[in-house]
């Protein structure tokens, strides 16, 4: 997350500016157009259509303390599962924490990493922070940080790392078939990271719609990475196994609505960048 990926989105949970579905000028060079018109329905269970499911998942960090039944987020774990991941290999997990000690254990190592990012982004990059089109998604950053305890529910999506080949015939047929070269670069682990998280991600995406489907409120998290090992710890996760995504999960405080994004033709390239 960084925090000028908030302008223009609705990353304030349907709270001030932006909530109307109006263009709305950004700092950047691009207009940001609303996904539908002002006052679309915004429909919501399991049979609403996709694509209006789509226009209409908000990032939510402002949530009701309500808790979510438990049938609800097994839901949206199985959505989750029906994302594609590499070779089929299915190496994904999905940890749902609801005991609210254990998301209190969450809430310091996240109120702490907070702090210190946008402690850091305010003196990297104060634009942002003058912007006022940011305004809401800042003050919803740290309204979820203040009220984190009260998270309904926390899912850490997690994959594991496929073992490694360790028969000595097995690697000499891949250098003789592949080459060396190349078995270098599928060896790498930055190319481990790169399959988990394609692996991931796309599960993540189906949990928010799934979410946003059933009337929930959630959003996408990387927070965790700048202390990995603190949550890690916490969630009792095994070495060979990374979380890509933390996700709170709750009841909307704020309202589902239009997202504003760059315009198609801005963002499309045909054939060739």
């Amino acid at each position: 997350m960084s925090v000028g990926s908030g302008r223009g989105s609705h990353a304030g949970d349907g709270y001030g500016p932006g909530g109307t579905g109006q263009v709305t000028r950004t700092a950047g060079p691009a207009l940001m157009v609303p996904s539908a018109p002002p006052g679309s329905p915004v429909p919501t269970g399991p049979e609403a259509p996709v694509m209006e499911v789509l226009r209409t998942m908000r990032a939510m960090r402002r949530l009701k303390p309500d808790p979510v039944p438990r049938e609800l987020l097994e839901q949206l774990v199985e959505a989750a599962t029906w994302a594609p991941s590499a070779s089929n290999q299915q190496l994904y997990s999905y940890i749902v924490v609801t005991d609210r000690a254990q998301v209190a254990r969450l809430g310091v190592l996240w109120r702490d990493v907070q702090r210190k990012y946008l402690a850091a982004a305010a003196l990297l990059d104060p634009g942002a922070f003058a912007d006022p089109v940011a305004a809401p998604m800042l003050e919803a950053v740290r309204y979820q940080a203040e009220h984190f305890d009260e998270t309904p529910a926390v899912i850490a999506a997690c994959y594991a790392r496929p073992p490694l080949p360790r028969d000595p015939r097995l690697v000499a047929g891949l250098i003789r078939d592949i080459g060396m070269g190349f078995l270098r670069r599928l060896a790498n682990p930055r190319m481990a990271v790169v399959a988990g998280a394609s692996s991931s991600y796309p599960g993540v995406q189906n949990l928010l719609l799934a979410a946003r489907a059933l009337g929930l409120a959630a959003n996408l998290t990387v927070w965790h990475f700048f202390a990995e090992n603190e949550f890690k710890r916490v969630l009792g996760v095994p070495r060979r196994v990374t979380i890509y995504a933390v996700v709170p999960v709750g009841w909307p405080a704020g309202r589902f609505g239009p997202v504003r994004r760059r315009p198609v033709a801005d963002v499309v390239h045909w054939d060739r960048w």
